[in-house]
């Protein structure tokens, strides 16, 4: 029989795993699986899947990236001007996070979903 703490690995390696399926399909997006699976299923605090998440996706995205690069299939010119950007954006969006309410970061992340959704569908 499987202890809590065996448990919790199998879930934080299913919700990677999970993660890594997404980024590679859609170049991105392993977040937003990634987030509420650490928060339901492996016992994490909402503010702790955030940051865990983050974590886990700069690597994943490395590697979505250099599969791309590989294939031909990414422009690392055209990409530079939106690193340089996300970039500042993640120093100040890790500035302003602990000054965010919960319900404000849960609102906020909906929002990012929902409108992801509606994008993918039109």
């Amino acid at each position: 029989m499987m202890d809590e703490k065996t448990g919790k690995r199998g879930w934080y390696a299913l919700a990677g795993a999970a993660a890594g399926v997404v980024n590679g399909f859609f170049g991105g997006g392993g977040g937003q699986v990634l987030v509420p699976l650490l928060a339901g299923k492996c016992g994490l605090d909402q503010r702790r899947a955030f940051a865990t998440s983050v974590a886990v996706i700069a690597p994943l995205c490395a590697l979505s990236a250099g599969i791309y690069w590989w294939r031909g299939e990414l422009d690392l010119a055209l990409a530079l001007p939106y690193l340089i950007g996300g970039l500042i954006g993640g120093f100040v969006g890790g500035r302003v996070f602990q000054k965010l309410s919960m319900t404000w970061l849960r609102r906020g992340f909906a929002l990012l979903i929902l409108y992801g959704g509606v994008k993918a569908l039109l």
